[in-house]
């Protein structure tokens, strides 16, 4: 199989099924919010209860994080879109922060998380909202609005483009490129690996993957490519600085975060992945009506160093109205902390043009 073929492959894991909603209760938030202006609150819905920060009024838009990450990802973006005449809502999604973990690795199909997605705008007393989502965020905002078309008016993808619905099962094309070689998607399969290295050191994690392409680090104590040499954490370099748009307090939110939730919900999302492949062939094909935009980082290792034409080619295969593409120079894959004054124009810009 080719490179180029295990790359549309791997993609094409953006798969899922809606399944029906139970009704939802909105509850009070049992933490306060480290942010002025934002506030928590607890919403049940779809047999879950979802812990989301919330500012503003107006419209509908739905802020969805990714992996391993928080509601606190969007910190730059909430005050900015709601003080722009927007009611944002930021999710811990399932597995994740203040959020319900369930234990079963299924629950975290992309039928469940789509159904979360679809209970918060019911919650809201809306009919649809706009979604905007980061990393595996990106992957269930583009399934949500193909599952739920009627739920959801325009969309944002960060960092997770969408080429379609792939003819043959992810896992086996990663399979197929990695072989008996370490690659953390794989690593995330193995029942009770992940979570047990990750929970012992989340800071050791975290500080490692939230980087910039630049940050000077040590060298990685693991360097054998093979799996059996040992698990994610001693791959990855310890830096020796935080990258400048990260400050202390804030990998230290994000450590608490994962102290208190642990990681085994956030790597079930992984564990779906042939799942969600095989729960949606009805995705084969599957076009994208609403206004969609994408942006993401020139150093995003997702994108694996693709030019805005090549996205833009990849994605209009499934966008019928595909308004925006932009890669931001100096940035890797935490875009919207990276870079957040260009990714709120972008995110402002867009949503402006929705108006017209």
């Amino acid at each position: 199989m080719s490179k180029s073929m295990i790359r549309r492959v791997i993609a094409a894991a953006i798969v899922g099924v809606g399944i029906a909603l139970s009704a939802c209760v909105l509850q009070p938030a049992t933490q306060p919010s480290p942010i002025d202006g934002i506030h928590f609150r607890m919403v049940e819905t779809n047999g879950i209860k979802l812990r989301v920060a919330e500012a503003g009024q107006g419209p509908l838009v739905i802020l969805i994080h990714g992996w391993p990450e928080s509601w606190y990802s969007w910190r730059h973006q909430i005050p900015v879109i709601a003080a722009a005449g927007y009611h944002v809502i930021a999710p811990d999604m399932r597995g994740y922060g203040g959020s319900d973990k369930p234990a079963a690795v299924e629950d975290y199909d992309i039928t469940h998380l789509s159904a979360d997605i679809v209970g918060l705008v019911d919650s809201m007393g809306e009919r649809q909202a706009i979604l905007i989502g980061h990393d595996w965020g990106s992957i269930v905002t583009w399934n949500s609005v193909l599952l739920h078309p009627d739920r959801f008016s325009a969309m944002i993808a960060m960092s997770v483009p969408n080429g379609g619905r792939g003819a043959s099962s992810p896992l086996a094309a990663m399979k197929s490129a990695y072989g008996e070689n370490f690659y953390y998607i794989l690593y995330h399969q193995e029942p009770g690996v992940a979570e047990t290295e990750y929970d012992a050191d989340p800071r050791g994690l975290l500080s490692r993957l939230y980087a910039s392409t630049d940050t000077p680090r040590d060298p990685p104590t693991v360097t054998d490519p093979k799996r059996s040499a040992g698990g994610w954490i001693p791959r990855l370099g310890k830096p020796k600085q935080l990258p400048p748009w990260l400050a202390g307090k804030d990998l230290d939110y994000f450590v608490s975060q994962f102290q208190q939730a642990g990681f085994r919900g956030g790597v079930n999302y992984y564990r779906n992945f042939d799942r969600n492949w095989a729960i949606t062939p009805q995705l084969t094909g599957a076009r994208t009506k609403v206004p969609v935009a994408f942006i993401a980082g020139v150093d995003d290792i997702v994108i694996r160093g693709a030019k805005e034409d090549a996205l833009r080619t990849q994605m209009t295969r499934v966008a019928d109205d595909l308004r925006a593409v932009k890669l931001v120079p100096g940035a890797g894959h935490w875009i919207q902390q990276e870079k957040p004054d260009e990714v709120n124009a972008f995110v402002l810009d867009f949503l402006k043009g929705l108006k017209k």
